[in-house]
């Protein structure tokens, strides 16, 4: 490794930062990590502090997971790469398309397309829907509905279906057919309602109008995460979801559950939808499937949709779609080794009582720190709290208060994200309580400072 000093003077010279401004990032350079261990990350400076990022919601089993690293090293040495397009295979993904098929069994899910990470299954689970109606003779349905405020991904259909002006304004016009409802976002609304069950209701209605306006046979699908990821950490009432799919399976629309974030344990529950009682016809899933250890993704596909593919013979259903990476046989070594540990650990139960902590940690923080004007969470270890100027009106607190606070937290032993106004909390699921408080204490430091 170059030295210290070579780092630190070509930090973000000749690197572009995902979701950054170039700009800023030479400005205000990011933190240079360099080492990692447990549920900790280390700083080129040696500075030592809890992940309370996750990696990007996606270390659920921590940094040192040495069965995904064994498997990983293991495969390179076998087949480090072979191609899954018509005519190959490899044994690796064969085993785990059976085990995911035995994961998400009470999903209902039973078919896997296997991807490169979380918007490369975006994109195929839009893709592929579009292809399901045609294949059954509705080449009408192309639309697709979703929230606002959802995260669907960086793809052209991710962004399109993607519910935050973040990311989507600068690189308009984006895919035509995509129209979105409000999301069941209790502290801002269009319908000022605060109470959950009431909003969700609501929004329900709003989405059977969009159907009738649209016309139910021009819409191909709706997709939703089971709870609302980076857009802020939003947890729908538990009526929500089950109502989505009611109305989805009323007017023939399929139904894509986003679980890029929520899959394999971070609610505190197997899955998102699982979580809510809910079988979609696609699952987006990636992030966790390797622990972040590997960029992977596999989309789930109901029997119901698998059988309408697999029955056809006028030749609509050939596949035109996937990726050199698709089933990539290290990802899949990856994936099996992640799967079995992650059965092994049981870390729904984990992520359920240190969530419930972590949630209970931040609304206490809100009781001192007027700073603080929403929080949310309670479902796992995935919260957020909503920074504010002004409690009474709402408004959002500036870009340099927040900056403040996530770098004196940071000081103090803990990374955070920061995302516009919300501070999201999406650490690993093998979290002890000491971590717990670890974060809460660095947390308390940052807002006092930024107050």
């Amino acid at each position: 490794m170059k030295d210290s000093n070579f780092l630190k003077e070509h930090n973000a010279k000749s690197l572009w930062h995902p979701m950054a401004h170039p700009a800023d990032s030479q400005a205000n350079p990011p933190a240079i990590i360099t080492a990692a261990s447990g549920v900790r990350i280390t700083d080129l400076d040696g500075h030592e502090v809890i992940d309370a990022v996750g990696g990007l919601w996606n270390v659920n089993l921590g940094f040192s997971c040495q069965p995904v690293k064994d498997a990983i090293a293991a495969q390179l040495d076998v087949l480090p790469y072979y191609s899954t397009f018509r005519g190959t295979s490899n044994d690796q993904v064969i085993q785990l398309a059976e085990m995911l098929r035995d994961f998400f069994a009470p999903d209902g899910l039973t078919r896997a397309f296997f991807t490169s990470g979380g918007s490369d299954s975006v994109e195929t689970a839009l893709r592929l829907a579009r292809q399901y109606h045609k294949v059954r003779g509705e080449a009408g349905r192309t639309k697709f509905l979703s929230l606002k405020k959802g995260y669907h991904g960086t793809h052209m259909g991710g962004a399109s279906v993607n519910g935050n002006a973040n990311f989507r304004t600068q690189y308009e016009p984006l895919l035509p057919g995509c129209h979105h409802i409000p999301a069941p976002y209790t502290y801002r609304n269009p319908f000022n309602e605060s109470d959950p069950e009431r909003l969700a209701q609501l929004c329900l209605q709003a989405l059977e109008d969009e159907i009738a306006f649209q016309g139910a046979g021009t819409i191909a699908a709706f997709i939703m995460e089971p709870i609302l990821g980076a857009g802020g950490v939003i947890p729908p009432h538990e009526s929500f979801m089950p109502g989505v799919r009611d109305i989805c399976t009323k007017y023939g629309i399929l139904l894509i559950a986003d679980e890029v974030i929520t899959a394999f344990g971070r609610t505190g529950s197997w899955s998102g939808s699982r979580h809510w009682g809910v079988q979609p016809d696609f699952m987006c899933t990636a992030k966790a499937i390797t622990n972040g250890y590997f960029p992977f993704g596999a989309v789930m596909i109901a029997d119901a949709v698998a059988e309408v593919f697999e029955q056809d013979e006028t030749g609509r259903a050939a596949i035109g779609h996937g990726y050199t990476y698709s089933g990539h046989p290290v990802g899949a070594a990856a994936a099996l080794a992640c799967l079995e540990e992650t059965l092994r650990l049981d870390v729904p139960t984990n992520a359920a009582a240190r969530g419930k902590e972590l949630h209970q940690g931040l609304l206490a923080l809100q009781e001192k720190h007027t700073l603080i004007g929403d929080v949310r969470g309670g479902h796992g270890l995935m919260c957020a709290m909503e920074l504010v100027a002004d409690r009474d009106s709402k408004a959002a607190a500036d870009k340099k208060t927040t900056a403040v606070l996530q770098e004196v937290t940071y000081q103090n032993g803990a990374m955070v994200r920061v995302s516009g106004p919300n501070i999201i909390l999406s650490p690993p699921l093998v979290l002890s309580s000491q971590d717990v408080q670890g974060i809460l204490s660095a947390l308390d430091a940052g807002f006092s400072a930024a107050s």
